[in-house]
């Protein structure tokens, strides 16, 4: 049977697209030889958080309709295959360290209410109203927004997996593209596509984590020094991550990810005595723009790209997903300004 489209990589984005297509009646396959969630959308952290509600953009109302549509998504995708992605929209915390920043954060609230549409807050509470599971605030005071969920990515993408599989569509270690061709292959797919393009339109960053024994799964995650520290539904909390522009062995935990845990420690003293059960090291591909890469490959008809999903990858999936069907079913364009694959030109 003739195939709809074929999507080149079984990451987040890959993976997504994939379900965005099935959904719809098309016949797709995802091809990809290390199998699904290969590279940095195999990670531990998962964490879904908004950019801050101000200096409003494209970008972050592309996001703020993508975090909200995650909820129905992932409830879709679990019902179909019959695996738990490791979904919750838990909120977060993020502590104040001084007063300029409990003003700051309180404006910032203000902008929540019109511009995330009355369905979620930012807003000021007190330590003690956060309970024991709360970053350390030298205020005594913390930021809590109700937007930001929590995923588990190595779960999600098997969920994913089992609902294409459901639906007929297969992830395979290889096969000859039909239809039109999607390109989400990754930081690696990012310097092919400068090679080809003899610009370089993104990079790859490697980012390391740890995963404790610490169970809090009705908890919010944690903004605290740089770190998400994000309890899972499976009696696990992940801390991460570093941002490295350079480095050797791009899948292998070293000695950057040993120092995230006293920091942990210090940011978050209910973390003591958990002891660290797994390490995870990957590379995460961001385009140019920063922003994910969507749209049309220059001079190449019938292929597509989506890519740089970064560090907000699964965060911006559903609507990544639904704006490349529409491209590649519809014809319909609908890709906000700086996620263009000309963007990053």
């Amino acid at each position: 049977m003739t195939r709809d489209a074929t999507i080149m990589g079984a990451g987040i984005f890959g993976l997504s697209l994939a379900w965005a297509l099935v959904t719809r009646g098309a016949r797709v396959a995802v091809v990809d030889p290390a199998g699904p969630a290969a590279g940095a959308s195999g990670g531990i952290v998962g964490a879904l958080a908004p950019h801050v509600p101000e200096n409003w953009n494209p970008k972050k109302a592309f996001q703020l309709e993508s975090l909200l549509m995650a909820e129905v998504f992932w409830a879709e995708v679990q019902a179909a295959g019959g695996r738990d992605p490791g979904y919750r929209r838990s909120g977060r915390l993020q502590p104040l360290p001084d007063a300029p920043a409990i003003e700051r954060a309180r404006e910032r609230g203000a902008g929540a209410e019109a511009l995330w549409q009355g369905r979620a807050r930012w807003e000021v509470i007190s330590s003690e109203a956060a309970g024991d599971f709360a970053p350390e605030s030298p205020t005594g005071y913390l930021i809590h927004d109700t937007l930001s969920a929590r995923i588990h990515p190595a779960e999600a993408c098997a969920a994913l997996v089992a609902a294409l599989a459901a639906r007929g569509c297969p992830v395979l270690p290889e096969a000859a593209p039909e239809g039109a061709v999607i390109w989400a292959t990754g930081w690696q797919g990012l310097g092919a596509l400068s090679e080809a393009l003899g610009k370089r339109v993104g990079t790859g960053i490697k980012g390391q984590a740890l995963l404790l024994d610490r169970a809090a799964p009705e908890a919010p995650q944690l903004f605290a020094d740089g770190l998400h520290i994000v309890p899972h539904r499976n009696g696990t909390t992940a801390i991460g991550s570093t941002t490295e522009r350079e480095f050797d062995l791009p899948d292998q935990p070293d000695a950057a990810a040993e120092a995230l845990l006293p920091r942990a420690l210090a940011a978050v003293p209910a973390l003591s005595g958990a002891k660290v059960i797994a390490r995870w090291a990957g590379v995460r591909p961001r385009a140019k723009s920063r922003a994910p890469m969507l749209g049309p490959w220059p001079d190449r008809p019938g292929h597509f790209i989506a890519n740089g999903g970064f560090k907000i990858g699964f965060g911006m999936a559903p609507k990544s997903g639904a704006v490349m069907a529409d491209l590649v079913l519809e014809g319909r364009d609908a890709i906000p300004e700086g996620f263009r694959v000309e963007d990053n030109l």
